[in-house]
């Protein structure tokens, strides 16, 4: 199967599910296109794609944050997990993919899609705003365990991306740090930190919270 997007979907803004006081995004819907840019550099910026909802500006949005991107391949195993379908969109992403191992990706590795180029950034980390979106009992300790939670995307040139767009990658870093390794430096993984810093692949301040976390042990 050709590596491809999906589907392609916005967050329309509705009141937190997790009980926050605030509006989320996290109600991501199929359009037939995205329109991304880069924003600002900081989570308060908002997110990378144009119409999208961005509630949480503590810890969303940004140059790093600017597009996650999601594998339908997990969203199907989580549908058989709960035994409930989950449409394209359903775990917020802005991209639900195809044939793509998105945590074998590795840090930093260009991505063209359609008109636009991205770069592989840094993992999702479950929220609470996550976990009562999907209404699961114990969903963080779930989806941790399980240990693929998508990427986020860092827009390089801004651009047009549809659904059935190829997901083509372009060059190769020279480091071999994967998406998957980072999650779980994330998570508290000593090695894959460790491997992390060594790389120094990371944008500067998760590059110092991990520096930060192993000068603690």
């Amino acid at each position: 199967m050709q590596p491809r997007v999906l589907s392609t979907n916005v967050g329309l803004p509705r009141r937190d599910p997790g009980g926050a006081d605030r509006m989320s995004g996290i109600d991501k819907q199929p359009v037939p296109s995205l329109e991304v840019f880069e924003p600002g550099p900081s989570y308060g910026d908002g997110s990378g794609v144009r119409g999208d909802t961005v509630g949480d500006s503590k810890h969303h949005g940004g140059a790093q944050k600017a597009v996650y991107a999601y594998a339908r391949e997990e969203l199907d195993h989580w549908s058989s997990e709960l035994g409930r379908e989950l449409a394209d969109g359903a775990f917020g992403e802005n991209l639900t993919t195809i044939g793509v191992d998105l945590e074998a990706l590795v840090i930093n590795q260009k991505v063209r899609i359609g008109s636009a180029l991205l770069e592989v950034s840094v993992p999702r980390t479950p929220c609470r705003t996550f976990a009562g979106w999907v209404g699961e009992p114990g969903w963080i300790r779930r989806i941790t365990g399980r240990g693929r939670t998508g990427t986020y995307l860092r827009v390089v040139e801004p651009g047009v991306i549809c659904a059935g767009d190829v997901f083509e990658l372009r060059g190769s870093p020279e480091h071999d740090v994967t998406m998957g390794e980072a999650f779980a430096a994330a998570m508290g993984d000593v090695d894959a930190m460790r491997r992390l810093v060594d790389a120094a692949c990371l944008p500067p301040m998760y590059h110092q919270r991990h520096v930060a976390r192993l000068a603690e042990r």
